[in-house]
This record gives C-alpha cells, sequence and structure tokens, in this order.
C-alpha cells in the first residue's frame, strides 16, 4: 500500500469522526509494532495538509522485555522531526517474575494504559492516537459478544474524563493486510516483543475466527464491520457523512 492511498483512508476516519481539532497536541502511541509505526506514518503525512493544525509526539511505554530495541524508532521519529519519549517500567518483571501471571493480557493493557496515559499529560497533550484497524474493531465485537454476551467494540473517539484526554483511532477504516503491505513497501523498523503468551490469547482466537468466517462467507468481515458502524454502539460518537473538504 502506498502513503497515499494511507493518508486518504485515515483522513476519512479523522473527517468522519471529528477526531482532529485546531491546536490539537497529539500523542502517538508506539509499542513497536507495525500498527503504531503505520500510524505515525500516517499521522506525520496528514499533519503537512490538514486544514485543523495539530502537533505530532510519540511515546513508547518500554514494558521490560528483554531484546527490545527501540533505537530504530528513536531514529525514525528524529527523521521525521517528531519529538519522542521513552517510559521505562518493570512491567515484564510484575507480570511474569513476581505475579507469574497465566493470563496476562487484561492486567498488562491496563497498566501499560496507564503509565502511557500519564506520560501523554506530563508531555502537554491533549489527545493519545491508538494503532487499532478495522480488523482490532471486529476481533474486539467478537470477543465481547462470545465473552460477555454484549454487541460492543472500542469507539473511534473516547474522552477519558478523569485524565481530561481523548483516545483516537485514525486507522479504523484500514485492513490490517493493507497494514502489512505498508509495512514491507515502507520498510518499517518494527520491534518485536517476546511475549511468553504471544499467539495464545483470546485476540488471537478471535483473529483466527474472523480469517475462518471471511474465508467461508466471503465478504463476511466488511459486512461485520458494517454492522457495527450502524449498529448504535453505546459511547460512539455521531458518524459525520457530508463530503470532505478538498
Amino acid at each position: 500500500m502506498q502513503l497515499q492511498r494511507l493518508l486518504s483512508i485515515t483522513r476519512k476516519a479523522v473527517d468522519e469522526y471529528a477526531m482532529i481539532q485546531e491546536g490539537d497536541h497529539i500523542a502517538v502511541g508506539i509499542s513497536g509494532g507495525k500498527d503504531s509505526l503505520t500510524l505515525l506514518y500516517a499521522l506525520h503525512g496528514l499533519k503537512r495538509f490538514y486544514p485543523q493544525h495539530f502537533e505530532l509526539s510519540a511515546v513508547t511505554v518500554d514494558l521490560g522485555f528483554p531484546d527490545f530495541d527501540l533505537e530504530p524508532i528513536r531514529e525514525l521519529c528524529g527523521k521525521m522531526q517528531v519529538p519522542y519519549r521513552v517510559v521505562d517500567s518493570d512491567i515484564y518483571q510484575i507480570l511474569f517474575d513476581v505475579r507469574k501471571e497465566s493470563n496476562p493480557c487484561s492486567l498488562c493493557a491496563k497498566m501499560r494504559k496507564g503509565a502511557l496515559n500519564q506520560a501523554v499529560k506530563e508531555m502537554g497533550c491533549n489527545k493519545v492516537a491508538y494503532g487499532h484497524h478495522m480488523d482490532d474493531i471486529i476481533e474486539t465485537m467478537l470477543l465481547s459478544l462470545i465473552f460477555e454476551g454484549r454487541f460492543h467494540s472500542f469507539s473511534p473517539r473516547t474522552y477519558l474524563d478523569r485524565m481530561d484526554l481523548t483516545v483516537i483511532r485514525p486507522l479504523m477504516f484500514l485492513n490490517e493486510a493493507d497494514v502489512i503491505g505498508f509495512q514491507h513497501q515502507y520498510d518499517l523498523p518494527v520491534q518485536k516483543k517476546k511475549c511468553p503468551v504471544d499467539g495464545y490469547t483470546k485476540r488471537q482466537y478471535a483473529k483466527e475466527l474472523v480469517q475462518q468466517l471471511n474465508r467461508e462467507h466471503p465478504g463476511a468481515k466488511e459486512r461485520m464491520f458494517h454492522a457495527i458502524l450502524s449498529g448504535n454502539i453505546q459511547g460512539w460518537p455521531e458518524r459525520i457523512l457530508h463530503k470532505r473538504e478538498r
């Protein structure tokens, strides 16, 4: 996937869910994976021509995984002239050495987001951007249906009143396959975390289930995504479908 297409799809989400306003300072949460690095490219490119001017920074919460090298990401942010902050943490040690968690994902996410949001506020940002794409939204919906008994997925834009911080997800209209294509096209400096439970989570189960459903019923993924967009999910902002500025 070319950068121009990435910017077009990103702007569609930003416009239709009013993710960016004049004077925003947005922090991109960089995990080291393909999604967050693609998001960094997208917002960096959008910043050059978007009618609402905004500032861009990047932040990584280092969970403490062994051999997790952030220098290539630091170099990329330097080339883009995007301020970059790394927050050191003991999350890996707490989860696997101290608590010896067999199902650490929920606690890990809570601790990581807490550290990230705190850093974002300290950097003077009013918004934080996550790299969730279409597949993530669909998988979350399935997990909610199967394990919680409700039709729900995370919102394109969420205001966290206790932090006075807004979370946005500008890649929501992007397929994971497109992200993978962009990663290879632009040789993104992806840094893998060697998590002991990677590939054995409920999230992985949902990912494989979506893939199976789409193989057996072509177009199922797109129809599920359409159901989410039109499902009046509690907490979702109104979608703005008027013609965008040219």
